[in-house]
């Protein structure tokens, strides 16, 4: 069947610039728990890790839900015609911290990209990793997984998926990997930092499709999850680095339980904003 059409639209280079926000607000997102949470422990492994989610909070319930990420993509996944709507992934220069949370290392935003699903507007607030993947592909897991979280004014949640295997060196995380938060709570301003957000995604490829959930505490569901098929690289050197920082932060797949993912074809392009 026909593919659906997918545009996604970025400019040359985001410019990522220093701000002083607080550790709590940089907690607030698809990978951890609300800061007002924090005092509840979780983990990856034991007594308070994946299979225990659910039972550590009352608020955290929806960790045993049906429509939980992440899922293994595999034969289910579908081509064909699909009212999907264009996704437009708008870049523009931005003020950010990266931050070290204890469950990841994530860049957060003030001012974040725009993500336009059809009618609906989504902004960037951060984009953080998991090493492993969490999603899969036919059972491949890959060495390491970028998560750009985008949130409407409502509340809404639109994630975009970037596999990440070992290859050449990339030099658009450079910034970033020199600046690693070593220590749970730690923070490095990127002042006057030039990030090149187009190495950021796949150059040509596709992207499935299906909702899903934070794959974090407190799993809420709803979440409009773009996995891209290609995966992007960073070097042996590059995944070393993060890993002795952040290891063992991926939440096993989890059942689709009837939901089905599709794949939409998608074409880059640059403009100018």
């Amino acid at each position: 069947m026909r593919r659906a059409r997918v545009m996604v639209v970025t400019t040359l280079a985001l410019s990522v610039f220093g701000c002083n926000r607080s550790k709590q607000e940089s907690h607030t997102d698809a990978s951890s728990a609300p800061s007002a949470h924090a005092e509840v422990h979780w983990t990856y492994t034991g007594e308070t890790g994946p299979d225990r989610w659910g039972a550590l909070q009352a608020e955290w319930s929806p960790c045993g839900g049906a429509g939980q990420s992440p899922v293994d993509i595999d034969h289910t996944a579908k081509s064909e015609a699909t009212d999907h709507p264009v996704l437009q992934i708008l870049h523009r220069p931005h003020v950010a911290d990266e931050v070290n949370n204890g469950h990841t290392i994530q860049v957060n935003y003030t001012q974040g990209d725009t993500l336009r699903l059809g009618s609906d507007v989504y902004a960037l607030k951060q984009y953080h990793f998991h090493a492993p993947s969490e999603h899969t592909v036919r059972g491949k897991r890959y060495p390491m997984e970028m998560h750009l979280v985008h949130q409407a004014d409502d509340g809404r949640l639109a994630v975009i998926g970037v596999f990440i295997e070992q290859g050449a060196h990339n030099k658009a995380f450079d910034p970033i990997w020199s600046n690693l938060p070593r220590t749970a709570g730690g923070e490095s301003h990127l002042d006057n930092v030039t990030v090149d957000v187009d190495q950021l995604l796949p150059r040509k490829s596709a992207v499935y499709r299906y909702d899903g959930s934070l794959t974090t505490p407190p799993c809420s569901e709803g979440v409009k999850w773009m996995v891209m098929a290609t995966p992007i690289q960073l070097s042996a050197e590059q995944i070393g680095a993060f890993r002795g920082v952040i290891d063992g932060n991926s939440r096993p797949v989890q059942a689709l339980n009837g939901r089905v993912v599709t794949v939409d074809e998608v074409q880059n392009a640059v403009a100018n904003h």
